[in-house]
C-alpha cells in the first residue's frame, strides 16, 4: 500500500445509500434505527483476533440495547462469504449482518452483489487505496507476517524463511489454516514467495511461495495440521505463521509457558490489510451501520491497536495525536515493520486464482 496523503476528518455522518446516493443523517438518528432493530450478528470474529474481544465489550458496553450474536469466530474469509450466500433470504440470526475479511475477498463480494454501500464519517481518513471508492468495503487494520515460535523447543529462534529449510526443524512448522480459504494463509504462501525472489509479486510471488512449502513438506518440515496456540504451547507445531497482532496475542496469553518468541522474518515483510463491509441482506443494516461508526471511530482504532493492530486510520490519528501511547509502547519496534511489502488489490486477486488452481495438486492436499 503506498502512502497517501490523508485528508482532514469530515464533519458529521455520511450514509450511502443502495442507489450510491450520499445523504446526510445524524448519528442520533442512526443509533435510534439500530436500537430498535436490537441486534447485531457478526461472523469470523475470535477474541483474541486483533483485540476483537475488546471491540466488541466495547461496542455492548456503550450500546447495550443492541444484542450482539457472533456466529463461527473461526471462519475464515471465504466462509463469511458463503453465510451471506447461504443467507439471502434469511432474517433470522443465522444470517451476518457484517463480514472482517481478506483484502482480495472485498472486491468479490461486490462483484457478486454480496455487500452494500456505506461510508462512515471517518472516510477520508482511511487511504485511498485501502477502499472502494463507492464504499462498498474499506480497509480496517493491517499487520505483517510473523512466526511464533516455542523457545522451550528451539531456543534459538529461527529469524527467517531460509532459516526454517533446515532439517533441525523437522516436524515443527505450520500454517494457521488452509491458504485456498484463509487469507492468512494464502499471505504467508505469499510471503515465503518473496523471501524466494523479492522481485516477485501477484501470481509469481504465489507460484514460489508453492514451491518454498512444496519443499517443506517433503522434507519433513512441514506440519499437516493447522497452527494454533495450543499446539504450540503442546509442541505439535512449535513454529507457525500467523499475523504479527495474534502471535502477540498468544505470547500474552501463554504467559512464559512456554516461552515464546515472536519473529518478523528478515527474508519477507509482508503486510496485509483487512477489511470491512455490510451484507447486502442484513437483517439489522442500521446495526450494522452503527458497528461500522464505531469501530472507525478513534475509541475503535485504539482498541485495535491495544490488540496489537495498525488501525486503518493510523497515520491521520498520529497526525491528530489521538493513537493510545501506552499501546504504541507494547509493539514491536518500528524498524520491523520499515521494509514491509503491501501486496496490491490486482497482485492479490492474481495470487488467489494461483493458490486456487495449483495448490491442491502440488501439495497433494484435497
Amino acid at each position: 500500500m503506498t502512502k497517501k496523503t490523508l485528508l482532514a476528518l469530515t464533519t458529521g455522518l455520511c450514509v450511502v445509500a443502495t442507489s450510491q446516493s450520499a445523504f446526510a443523517q445524524s448519528l442520533a438518528d442512526l443509533e435510534a434505527a439500530a436500537k430498535a432493530e436490537g441486534m447485531l450478528t457478526t461472523i469470523a470474529l475470535p477474541h483474541d483476533w486483533c483485540g476483537y474481544g475488546a471491540v466488541i465489550e466495547g461496542f455492548k458496553a456503550k450500546y447495550p440495547e443492541i444484542q450482539v450474536n457472533e456466529l463461527n469466530p473461526n471462519a475464515g474469509s471465504a466462509d463469511e462469504l458463503e453465510a451471506i450466500k447461504a443467507n439471502k433470504g434469511n432474517t433470522g440470526p443465522q444470517a451476518p449482518d457484517v463480514v472482517d475479511v481478506g483484502l482480495s475477498f472485498g472486491p468479490a463480494a461486490k462483484a457478486e452483489g454480496l455487500i452494500q454501500p456505506y461510508k462512515v464519517s471517518t472516510w477520508d481518513d482511511i487511504p485511498a487505496d485501502a477502499k472502494d471508492a463507492e464504499g462498498y468495503w474499506y480497509g480496517d487494520y493491517y499487520g505483517v507476517l510473523a512466526m511464533g515460535v516455542n523457545k522451550d523447543i528451539f531456543p534459538e529462534s529461527p529469524t527467517s524463511f531460509a532459516d526454517l529449510t533446515d532439517k533441525k526443524y523437522a516436524n515443527s512448522v505450520a500454517m494457521p489454516g488452509d491458504p485456498r480459504t484463509g487469507n492468512s494463509s494464502m499471505m504467508t504462501v505469499y510471503a515465503a514467495g518473496q523471501s524466494v525472489n523479492a522481485s516477485a509479486r501477484g501470481a509469481d510471488a504465489l507460484t514460489a511461495g508453492i514451491e518454498y512449502f512444496k519443499a517443506m513438506k517433503e522434507n519433513g518440515v512441514l506440519v499437516p495440521v493447522n497452527g494454533s496456540a495450543q499446539n504450540l504451547a503442546a509442541g505439535t507445531t512449535p513454529i507457525y505463521f500467523d499475523w504479527d497482532y495474534n502471535l502477540l496475542a498468544v505470547r500474552d496469553q501463554l504467559a512464559g509457558n512456554p516461552p515464546m518468541d515472536v519473529i518478523v522474518p528478515s527474508d519477507s515483510v509482508l503486510a496485509g490489510v483487512y477489511v470491512q463491509a455490510i451484507s447486502a441482506y442484513a437483517p439489522h443494516p442500521n446495526a450494522a451501520k452503527l458497528w461500522m461508526e464505531y469501530i472507525y471511530s478513534d475509541e475503535g482504532q485504539n482498541l485495535w491497536l491495544k490488540g496489537y493492530c495498525h488501525p486503518i486510520r493510523f497515520n491521520a490519528m498520529a497526525a491528530a495525536g489521538t493513537l493510545d501511547a501506552e499501546a504504541m509502547s507494547k509493539l514491536p519496534p518500528a524498524e520491523n515493520y520499515a521494509k514491509a511489502v503491501f501486496p496490491t488489490l490486482d497482485e492479490q486477486s492474481a495470487a488467489k486464482q494461483v493458490v486456487a488452481d495449483k495448490w491442491a495438486t502440488e501439495m497433494g492436499a484435497n
